[in-house]
């Protein structure tokens, strides 16, 4: 089960999405079987507590996973450390926040399902997507949005042409199997989210 943390937040943050297994585990009570997966939670949000959000859920989590480190999406981490005793996984583990390496092409166990990073620089340099062959679910971070929203790459480490190439990198490792893009701002697409990353390769591309 995915969560979209930061839905109805009025702060500026970045969408918090929590893999969990099928059911709830409010104040630690266990579903029927007692499988949750693990609990992880997709980038941590801005200025909202994010960690009672998390508990209304579940009663801890077993990691965090960064898309990358931009402060909107990072900056309840601290909170978060604090309250769950957890550890980070990310692309650049020279970065404070990133306490393990997600290098490209590793998977990861979220909620009950596997993901693949995927390196994908262009907004930022530590930017990675994760998708689940078994699910057709995609985290998609900053790099793409819904109806061919892309990335921002006037800030530091952003480059249009490298974020191109990562946006037709990721169009072509999901091909059609894309089922659910979950984006690092704004709704999530469940609907032909393919033709959501095609629109945003043909946006991006445009000057």
């Amino acid at each position: 089960m995915i969560r979209n943390l930061a839905a109805g937040v009025q702060s500026f943050t970045s969408n918090a999405f929590l893999v969990s297994g099928p059911a709830s585990e409010a104040a630690g009570a266990a579903d029927d079987d007692g499988d949750h997966g693990r609990r992880v939670l997709v980038d941590t949000g801005s200025n909202f507590d994010v960690a009672a959000a998390v508990r209304e859920h579940v009663g801890d989590l077993d990691a965090v996973v960064l898309t990358h480190t931009h402060p909107d999406h990072i900056g309840t981490l601290a909170d978060v450390r604090e309250a769950f005793d957890v550890e980070t996984w990310g692309f650049d583990p020279s970065q404070p926040a990133v306490d393990n390496e997600l290098p490209d092409g590793e998977t990861v166990r979220l909620g009950t399902a596997s993901f693949e990073a995927l390196h994908t620089p262009g907004h930022k340099d530590d930017h990675i997507c994760l998708f689940s062959d078994e699910t057709g679910a995609l985290f998609a971070g900053d790099l793409v949005f819904e109806n061919g929203g892309f990335g921002r790459t006037d800030l530091a480490e952003g480059d249009r042409d490298l974020l191109v190439d990562s946006i037709d990198r990721l169009r072509d490792r999901v091909g059609d199997d894309v089922t659910e893009l979950h984006a690092g701002h704004g709704p999530s697409v469940t609907t032909d989210p393919a033709h959501d990353v095609d629109l945003a390769a043909q946006a991006a591309r445009m000057r």
